[in-house]
């Protein structure tokens, strides 16, 4: 039964599932709303649970504008859109998909977008999609790459790192691993686990499948990039925050690396991205493909997970059923 004093409100709703939406109104009265930052004080005021994506930071401004808060439910893995220190020291519990293993075996979309960019990459897709649109038709001028025979170094051998690993493989590579927190009699059958210094110096593709923390920020940077495989290329679908961006650009500039594709940026945010470097350098060169974290979003994937954190709002609020 719902409860007519529980507020909960969805600032990102464009697409919400309505399976979902049901289940939130089954809590209690739920407001869905796709609001910017300038909207967010407001909208936010008498919320007992606020539902975020990855647009807003649910920083300490926004949770002091929130004093009812009781929850934040991101349907997300990586968290560094919230202030966990801040949410704790107000006592705002966070609910999101971190931990929940078993169902996110089930969630693919990201492993899936890690290969698309990758393919994207090695057959300039992009470049050439927008010859096409200008009227040409030369195909000599996108002679790309294959997959097949090449060696891919998979770093963080975690859930998504298994599975782009079983996906690269299946593509005929030769798969590393590098993984502090993985024995090598853990991999996969066809996944050789390798210290770090060994796969960026026989890797082709290097991708990264790493969580975010204190200790991983800035862990990919200069000395990483110098190490790696003369014209290999990079791919991150994991955080912008793991990556050396400046160190990412000065390889990318002097040909060390001959590419790169990234769903992530560090310090992402719905607008004003246009100056950052690594996106200037991307609108003039062909080598560099930047997307806006979508690894995620698919519709399969955003229904799923939206009808799963629901459920797991339910428990918070009246215990497992």
């Amino acid at each position: 039964m719902a409860s007519s004093d529980l507020r909960i409100v969805v600032a990102e709703s464009d697409g919400f599932s309505p399976v979902a939406a049901e289940r939130l109104r089954g809590l209690g009265e739920a407001v869905f709303a796709d609001a910017d930052r300038a909207e967010l004080p407001a909208l936010v005021r008498d919320a007992d649970v606020l539902w975020v994506r990855l647009r807003h930071r649910i920083d300490a401004d926004a949770l002091a504008a929130a004093p009812r808060l009781r929850a934040i439910v991101s349907p997300t893995t990586g968290l560094n859109h919230i202030d966990l220190d801040e949410a704790a020291r107000r006592g705002v519990a966070v609910l999101s998909l971190r931990g929940e293993t078993e169902f996110l075996r089930t969630v693919r979309a990201t492993a899936e977008h890690t290969v698309a960019l990758l393919l994207a990459l090695v057959r300039r897709l992009p470049a050439a999609c927008e010859h096409v649109r200008e009227g040409g038709w030369n195909r000599d001028a996108f002679r790309g790459g294959e997959l097949y025979g090449k060696t891919a170094g998979v770093v963080g051998y975690g859930r998504l790192g298994r599975i782009v690993a079983d996906y690269l493989g299946a593509f005929g590579m030769r798969v590393l691993a590098t993984d502090p927190h993985v024995r090598p009699d853990e991999a996969e059958p066809g996944v050789e686990l390798v210290p770090p210094a060994r796969l960026l110096s026989e890797a082709d593709v290097v991708t990264l499948h790493v969580n975010l923390t204190a200790d991983t920020e800035g862990f990919f940077g200069a000395e990483q990039m110098g190490r790696m495989k003369p014209g290999a290329l990079l791919v991150n679908t994991a955080r912008g925050e793991l990556l050396d961006e400046a160190a990412l650009l000065e390889a990318l500039e002097q040909g060390r690396l001959a590419g790169a594709a990234l769903d992530v940026l560090a310090d992402e945010r719905s607008g004003g991205m246009a100056g950052r470097p690594l996106v200037e350098y991307a609108r003039t060169h062909d080598n560099l493909i930047i997307t806006p974290h979508i690894g995620g979003a698919t519709r399969e994937s955003m229904a799923n997970t939206e009808i799963f954190m629901a459920g797991r709002l339910a428990e918070f609020l009246h215990g497992p059923h």
